[in-house]
């Protein structure tokens, strides 16, 4: 008989043992995911102006920056600061230049610079043209914007108009042009390096190519051909105009490949002016 109330006793001690132990328990952190990783670069193409003693002309190059929440602004600084990697690129505006700001407004971009980008002496119409240029198309290489004004310390006054005083400012606002720019015979503008492709995979660019031809092939891991096609750019050399076209592959396993974008020469029918970009697919 008086194992019952021991026995009765010990149920309601487990209860509330269990009772505790379910109380006690935490619910489960929330599971978060992580933050994207930002992006450790940010690749900005400007031009820059190349003399060959025979003539002048602008070259295409694409730098590589710390990322920035105003990639325009930093487009224009590169430009006037960064380091041309062409040989015989060079820096034409003044090195005290500072670029104060840059607005953009229903596809007019306005760059305002320091009192200093006028002090220029020995630019020469040529320079002085290829200057401006230069920042045109930098900042329209952005596709929200499709004109270029300048300022100077937020204003436009007759010095300022005079700008480096043979081409001067007068019919600004200025728009892309590439006619001018010969340096490299081709670029491609998509796909980006390492950017994830799609099937069709597109191919845009510019060309300055013997009769507008442009060639692509998209090569596996190992080497091999997984398809080729040509295009006619809208100008053949000397002149440059743009392209596009489609590639229709059956991707490997492996997950990577090269496109190779290129042009064949006239002469001897060898591959010349090859871009090579590195691309990935699911």
């Amino acid at each position: 008989m008086r194992k019952v109330p021991v026995l009765v006793l010990s149920f309601f001690i487990l209860l509330l043992f269990a009772s505790s132990c379910t109380w006690s328990r935490q619910p489960a952190p929330a599971n978060h995911s992580p933050d994207p990783t930002p992006p450790q670069s940010l690749f900005l193409a400007v031009y820059y102006v190349k003399s060959t003693g025979q003539e002048s002309y602008l070259v295409r190059e694409v730098h590589q920056i710390t990322p920035t929440k105003d990639p325009v602004l930093a487009a224009v600084r590169e430009l006037i600061s960064g380091e041309p990697s062409t040989p015989g690129a060079m820096r034409i505006f003044p090195p005290d230049t500072k670029v104060l700001g840059v607005t953009v407004k229903d596809g007019l971009a306005t760059v305002n610079f320091s009192r200093e980008v006028l002090e220029h002496p020995s630019a020469g119409a040529e320079g002085e043209a290829l200057g401006i240029q230069s920042v045109v198309n930098t900042l329209t290489e952005f596709p929200e914007i499709r004109q270029v004004s300048f300022q100077v310390e937020g204003k436009v006054d007759e010095r300022t108009r005079d700008w480096w005083g043979h081409v001067g400012l007068y019919d600004q606002p200025f728009r892309r042009d590439l006619s001018r720019v010969y340096e490299p015979a081709i670029w491609v503008t998509h796909p980006t390096p390492d950017q994830v492709i799609g099937v069709p995979l597109l191919v845009k660019g510019s060309a300055r190519v013997f009769e507008g031809t442009v060639n692509a092939r998209l090569l596996d891991s190992q080497g091999n051909v997984l398809v080729s096609a040509h295009t006619t750019a809208t100008r053949g050399a000397p002149g440059r105009g743009d392209f596009e076209m489609r590639l229709n592959f059956k991707p490997p396993q492996d997950g990577k490949g090269i496109l190779e974008v290129y042009s064949i020469s006239a002469r001897d029918g060898s591959v010349e002016n090859k871009v090579t970009i590195p691309v990935r697919w699911p």
